[in-house]
């Protein structure tokens, strides 16, 4: 166990904003955390767990305790003629588990690849990309629930998994701590090509493999996605909206390119990408943040942005779309403060 008191938080969220905490204790074992969660510092102080802290944006120094879980571990827990369950360490880099399972030949990860931040964050997101989602793989949830102290494991199904979604981010917001999580992995990789430009991105005339697909991936993010060395970023800062059939129809009459995906017979998923660049947002800017000029879901600090002008432009996005186009369209990034 560590704890540091009155710490530059630059380096430990990719946003790389100047924001401080008051404490940031960081822990290695179950046992660690249960003792932190008894502790006078935790009692007496307001606390907030972070992984990777990819998916946060604060908008002032932190007053209380970052909580930052250093679990890390791979252990096979189960195992039939077809699958691998994979039990991982909710500090565990998500990419570094997508190289694991690629590397063992398990199916499953492999279009996620590239994405920051850590398994224990995956499992409370639902993270996704390229047709596949957290909640494909994942078999159950280990957590540590904060009053008690007592483990709980939750299925996939008590896991509520929605777009983006869970039970952790709704009806148990802030009530459980991810400590592991187990995947369920394919020894016989089912390949998931159509989404985007995914399968014309391959190398054509070669047999498709997972690490032909991860380094596909890769390459098609890197292509749209800032170095989070060069510039500091959440990642997609807003979700895509998802609405229902006869409204995009609809739209459809007066933007016939209007591009979409099937969530279900009556939904579809609009790229909200697509809505920012059509109204002009791209390369845009307020203070030090600005809409990256490759991809307009990505807003980026461009080395000297303060919080609130990323809250601003992204305020500034969010109502010309609703304006243009009837659809409104929210933060996958989560503002702390």
């Amino acid at each position: 166990m560590k704890i540091e008191e009155n710490i530059s938080i630059k380096d430990i969220h990719t946003f790389h904003l100047p924001v401080k905490t008051k404490w940031l204790a960081e822990y290695e074992t179950i046992e660690e955390l249960k003792q932190l969660l008894r502790s006078d510092l935790l009692k007496q102080n307001p606390f907030f767990h972070i992984g990777g802290g990819s998916n946060l944006l604060f908008l002032h120094d932190y007053p209380g305790v970052l909580l930052h879980s250093c679990i890390r571990f791979f252990r096979i827990v189960k195992e039939t003629d077809t699958q691998v369950y994979l039990q991982v360490g909710a500090g565990v880099k998500w990419d570094d588990c997508v190289v694991y399972a690629v590397d063992n030949g398990w199916g499953g990860m492999e279009n996620l690849s590239w994405i920051p931040g850590e398994v224990g964050a995956s499992a409370v997101q639902n993270i996704g990309a390229y047709g596949a989602e957290a909640k494909d793989v994942i078999a159950e949830v280990e957590t540590l629930e904060i009053a008690t102290g007592d483990v709980r494991i939750f299925t996939t199904e008590e896991c509520e998994y929605g777009y983006r979604d869970s039970i952790f981010k709704q009806s148990l917001k802030g009530k459980y701590i991810v400590t592991s999580v187990t995947f369920r992995l394919d020894k016989s990789p089912v390949f998931r090509l159509d989404y985007g430009n995914l399968r014309s991105a391959l190398p054509q005339g070669e047999a498709v493999t997972l690490q032909a697909v991860r380094d596909t991936v890769i390459a098609v993010r890197r292509s749209k996605l800032p170095e989070p060395e060069e510039l500091g970023s959440a990642g997609s800062f807003f979700m895509n909206p998802v609405i229902p059939v006869e409204k995009y129809e609809a739209l459809k009459l007066h933007y016939p390119d209007m591009p979409c995906y099937p969530v279900d017979e009556s939904r579809v998923k609009v790229p909200a990408g697509w809505l920012i660049d059509r109204c002009g947002w791209k390369g845009k800017s307020f203070g030090g943040a600005a809409v990256y000029e490759r991809q307009c879901l990505v807003l980026v600090n461009r080395g000297n942005a303060e919080p609130m002008d990323i809250v601003t432009l992204s305020e500034q996005i969010r109502a010309s779309v609703e304006e243009t186009y009837g659809i409104p369209i929210y933060p996958e990034v989560n503002f702390i403060g």
